[in-house]
């Protein structure tokens, strides 16, 4: 099968996500035959190192044996079962272990991001329902911030390209202050401006608490927002403010989750060694690195006090809510195997390591017209000087035939690659988004 042959069938019959699909009659969709590794392979051979984890899903590189042994046993015993009314070991196990490393319990399961959004602000709702104060409705979330498609998830995203057009189907939400550093005061550090910007939220919310079910952040790194990071103290000061005017924290953990941050969960840094994401957090929301990027999975893991508020006799105080792959065994068979790694390698120290070799390799780019270079654990920004309006769109075709995966938000290049990746693979990495970057401005 030729790249021709599938992008032509492509066309004909799929609707990409994203996408206007008229561009792609000028840059054509490139089809990935297999991956291994950092590498993905299109059908015609040519090879392309994967610095966006496949939308940063996949964290121990493509065709992992633990990962796909641990799927393969699974089928052979029980590849799906409906989990209203029954239940299965997967599901079970990766429960109490997603219980032991958040702090957090009884995880609801679905199938994506913008799903565990959604089950986390119709939680918070029906919450406050429960317990007699149904007024407290209305959501809050970040400038820029981006929490998914569904038009729960939307109602709570700031994005303007993929908000505005469907804003008539949607609830209002209020916006704080992002604590993105890059909007600081020229001589105020990080820390001061997220502090200012958490004197902003404790107005709003010292003003608005009657009518506020949650407050819902991204913790550390806004990832569609250009990778904007911010300092922990947002964090802390968020859940006092949170806890003194009654109204939940849901940190949303889908991109940042999983070692992504220099931590298992990027909430764990707002306080000293030793937090958990329940010291902050009501709600988590987990997402895409949660099976190794193997299958779709979601999860939201809440307070034992937030549970207790549906377990009743009546049904309709319940939390009816439903997917039909709901905990699918499969997926869950991933989620455990992905976490198997994290324990018996280490990986969190290990990624500390990697992190550093990355940012004394990117220093070749420090000729560049660049700003604002920044990381965050595994997650590796700057943003580039340019008047070129295509800056994104032609640095992603001139990286694809450099064999490099690069996708640029906006004057925005990152990095989030695989876990696996290695120092050669760094080198080339880096190596070729300077040529690539050079070439275009």
């Amino acid at each position: 099968m030729s790249n021709q042959n599938l992008l032509k069938r492509s066309m004909q019959s799929v609707w990409h996500p994203c996408t206007q699909m008229k561009q792609h009659e000028s840059f054509p969709l490139t089809p990935i035959h297999k991956g291994k590794g950092v590498w993905l392979y299109d059908a015609d051979g040519n090879k392309y190192l994967d610095t966006v984890s496949s939308w940063w899903v996949n964290l121990f590189g493509h065709n992992n044996p633990h990962i796909k042994d641990a799927i393969k046993q699974q089928l052979d015993t029980l590849e799906h079962v409906m989990l209203a009314g029954f239940t299965h070991e997967p599901v079970i196990s990766l429960s109490e272990r997603l219980a032991t490393l958040t702090g957090l319990g009884h995880a609801f399961y679905a199938s994506d991001g913008a799903s565990a959004t959604e089950i986390a602000l119709k939680m918070s709702f029906h919450y406050w329902r429960n317990i007699g104060q149904p007024n407290k409705s209305k959501f809050i979330s970040l400038q820029n911030s981006y929490h998914g498609e569904t038009l729960g998830a939307l109602s709570v995203t700031d994005v303007a390209i993929f908000k505005d057009t469907y804003a008539p189907l949607l609830r209002q939400s209020a916006q704080m202050p992002s604590p993105d550093f890059r909007l600081a005061e020229v001589g105020e550090s990080a820390e001061d401006y997220a502090l200012r910007c958490a004197e902003q939220l404790n107005s709003y919310i010292a003003q608005h608490h009657t009518e506020l079910a949650a407050f819902i952040i991204e913790p550390l790194v806004q990832c569609a927002a250009g990778m904007a990071m911010y300092h922990p103290t947002y964090l802390a000061k968020a859940r006092e403010i949170c806890t003194q005017f009654q109204v939940h924290l849901i940190v949303d953990e889908i991109a940042v989750g999983f070692g992504r941050t220099g931590s298992m969960f990027a909430t764990e840094q707002a306080k000293t060694e030793g937090c958990k994401v329940g010291d902050i957090a009501d709600f988590v929301c987990l997402s895409k690195g949660i099976t190794g990027g193997y299958l779709p999975l979601s999860a939201v893991l809440t307070t034992d006090t937030v549970y207790q508020a549906f377990y009743d006799d009546s049904t309709v105080r319940g939390f009816l809510h439903s997917h039909s792959y709901t905990g699918n065994p499969l997926a869950c068979s991933a989620a455990l195997a992905t976490l198997d790694i994290f324990e018996s390698e280490h990986i969190v120290q290990k990624n500390l390591d990697k992190s550093a070799l990355i940012l004394k390799e990117m220093q070749v780019l420090t000729h560049l017209p660049i700003q604002h270079s920044r990381h965050q654990g595994m997650i590796f920004a700057f943003d580039v000087v340019t008047d070129n309006a295509q800056f994104s769109k032609q640095c992603y075709q001139v990286a694809m035939q450099q064999g490099l995966l690069l996708r640029p938000i906006g004057n925005t290049v990152y990095f989030m690659p695989p876990y696996t990746i290695n120092e050669a693979e760094i080198e080339f990495m880096v190596g070729q988004t300077n040529a690539v970057i050079q070439s275009i401005l």
